[in-house]
Parts: C-alpha cells; structure tokens; sequence
C-alpha cells in the first residue's frame, strides 16, 4: 500500500527558499506530483515529474523558482522552492498515479499525502 510522507515544510520570509520531500516504500514506478491549497481556495497543481525523472512539468506560477526531482533509490521525490513569495504559502501535498505519465490534473492522482504547511512571510 502506498503511503505518502512529505516533510520541509515551515516558515520562511519571502526570498527565502524551503526543499519539500516525500517519500514512499513502492512508488519508484510511478509519476509524481505536487499540489498546493490555499485557504478558501481549490488545491491546485504546482509540479508533476515522470518516474524515470526524464519528464518535468510546471504550473506557470512556479516555474523558474521551484524545480521538482526524484530519487528512486531513496524512494523520495523532492521540490525545491526558491524565491518564495506570500502567494506561495499553503499546505503542500505530494501525490502518486500509478498509470500513465505526468498530468496536471489532480484527478488523475490516485495517492496523496497528508500535506506539510508552507507560510511565506512579507
């Protein structure tokens, strides 16, 4: 059974960077994503990575300052978040789907993880 634990989450000012991980005993073959929820708001897509790590996709929003990775040897996919602002703060989750590739769709996703907090000050 696939259980999903993120973890780097915390209070950072803005300019400031965090790296996020999850991890998971079997999920070396599948995509991974993360998503984000703001509150009063829809969880919303922030990053999806292929399993062999070849593939990489970005929301607009993030792209250029967040750059997602895999480590299948340790089971652990990573977001590395640079350049935060206050609008990227919420609960980040990592995700799991067991077919197909990468998607921005959280419906696609079939495992998630709890979430880590992620509050950027200004």
């Amino acid at each position: 059974q696939v259980q999903l634990a993120e973890s780097g989450g915390g209070l950072m000012q803005t300019g400031g960077s965090l790296r996020l991980s999850c991890s998971d005993r079997t999920f070396s073959s599948y995509a991974m994503g993360w998503f984000r929820q703001a509150p009063g708001k829809e969880r919303e897509f922030v990053a999806a990575i292929s399993w062999s790590g070849g593939g990489k996709y970005y929301a607009d929003s993030v792209k250029g300052r967040f750059t997602i990775s895999r480590d299948n040897a340790k089971n652990t996919v990573y977001l590395q978040m640079n350049s935060l602002k206050p609008e990227d703060t919420a609960v980040y989750y990592c995700a799991a789907k067991d077919t197909g590739g990468v998607s921005s769709n959280k419906e696609a996703y079939k495992y998630w993880g709890q979430g880590t907090q992620v509050t950027v000050s200004s």
